[in-house]
């Protein structure tokens, strides 16, 4: 082991001890759970049950979701198998709390102690483990690996903040890497970023590009279509700070009897955005309040978590939030996930700051189901047309619709990898041997 691993292993050793303190502290702090925080120390509840285990690893939102159809896949193909999922956030234990099937398990991902880390393995006794995008700790990956699990960064993504802060412990980069039986990086930039750290790379896989179009409640959408009437929709979905006013302030005059929907990305910065609103002199609804729109709300603030399958239904039209930050002077966000429209179909517009889905957007602009304005300022010009002309907006969808399909193919990929790791299914009683 590389002299940088063995310090780190004594260093987190000589810390644990302290882990339960720094916990409590999150807790107050409202970033932990305090009835699951011993979660995050290896303790648990919850029972293993019997039989051959695959545990899946996201840290937050995005890379919890992009697991959701590797659980279906498992499920369909290996249904003998007890499925454990885990995730690090409050916000991403919530959302798969309403989107996991039942019977697969979740925890919150224990800290990376040795002790904790050996408790929580001694209770899952997981046979393959596959982390997605950037998740690199080395007790516990180096544990597992010792414990026989074979293991599998998927979708892995690697920023060049990273890359340079591993080159420093080459050694120790290089053995963490090592650890992993197959590595499979969800672009270009990332597998040669990876294997300038040493890793052997095994393919690519981009576990957001696969899916179905997120869910939605049936009577809540019934609802919410009745109250909006034959009104235009225009849903601004998964917005940070500072875009809902730009956006209410650009679209203010777009078209008589507009009903723009804003969709923070964070739900609980909806008392910033509501004061925000106010101090500006607009009229709103929130949900989270259980308003109802009617006829004369033109504005309504989607505040609620899990919902984002209902809202993009509703439009006729889809804004990118996340994808502003330039034009707003604001911290720079990278964007979020042009194909949750496109799967619906909708017609979508962004702002220029979608780093994070670089290649995506790109395949999904040339395909003409994506646009890209510079500013909030210039969203009119491109929505009015849309909104004026339906067909125009349904065939726009239908080309995000089908880039979209044709994004999705990974995931078949990673489960012909998976199936070569995870031990032999049971015997079906009867079956021939």
């Amino acid at each position: 082991m590389s002299p940088a691993l063995i310090a780190y292993r004594l260093l987190t050793r000589l810390l644990e001890p302290l882990a339960p303190r720094l916990l409590d502290a999150r807790v107050k702090q409202g970033k932990e759970d305090a009835a699951r925080v011993d979660e995050r120390l290896g303790i648990t509840r919850t029972p293993r049950t019997d039989g051959d285990l695959i545990w899946l690893h996201g840290v937050s939102v995005g890379e919890t979701l992009s697991l959701l159809p590797l659980v279906q896949r498992i499920r369909a193909g290996r249904p003998d198998l007890t499925i454990l999922v885990t995730s690090g956030t409050m916000t991403s234990a919530a959302l798969l709390a309403q989107r996991l099937p039942a019977g697969v398990i979740h925890q919150y991902a224990p800290v990376d102690g040795p002790n904790v880390v050996a408790a929580f393995l001694d209770h899952w006794r997981p046979g393959v483990a596959v982390f997605v995008e950037s998740e690199l700790w080395p007790n516990l990956i180096l544990a597992a690996q010792a414990r026989g699990v074979k293991l599998v960064l998927a979708s892995a993504r690697i920023t060049e903040k990273t890359v340079t802060g591993w080159r420093r412990f080459p050694g120790a980069a290089k053995r963490v890497l090592s650890a992993f039986d197959r590595i499979l990086p969800q672009d270009w930039t990332s597998t040669v970023r990876l294997e300038s750290l040493g890793a052997r790379i095994d393919g690519q896989v981009n576990l957001k590009l696969s899916g179905e179009a997120p869910p939605h409640d049936g009577a809540a959408f019934t609802r919410l279509s009745a109250a909006i009437g034959d009104r235009p929709v225009v849903v601004a979905a998964s917005t940070h700070d500072g875009e809902e006013i730009a956006l209410v302030r650009a679209l203010d005059n777009l078209a008589d009897r507009l009903c723009l929907i804003l969709v923070p990305r964070h739900p609980e910065r909806s008392v910033a955005i509501a004061s925000a609103l106010t101090a500006d002199g607009y009229r709103f609804a929130l949900r989270s309040r259980g308003d109802q729109p009617d006829a004369e709300t033109d504005l309504y603030v989607a505040d609620t978590l899990g919902e984002m399958g209902l809202f993009l239904r509703l439009a006729d039209v889809v804004v990118m939030g996340g994808s502003f930050s330039a034009a707003l002077n604001k911290p720079p966000v990278g964007g979020h996930n042009p194909l949750e429209p496109a799967r619906l179909g909708k017609p979508a517009v962004t702002g220029p700051d979608m780093t994070n889905w670089s290649a995506v957007t790109e395949a999904l602009v040339q395909s003409g189901g994506l646009a890209v304005v510079d500013s909030p300022s210039d969203l009119p010009a491109v929505l009015a047309p849309l909104l004026a002309d339906t067909e125009a907006a349904r065939v726009m969808g239908e080309r995000g619709r089908r880039a979209a399909a044709e994004a999705g193919s990974g995931l078949e990929r990673l489960w012909e990898m998976l199936v070569e790791l995870l031990p032999p299914a049971p015997a079906r009683p009867g079956a021939r041997r």
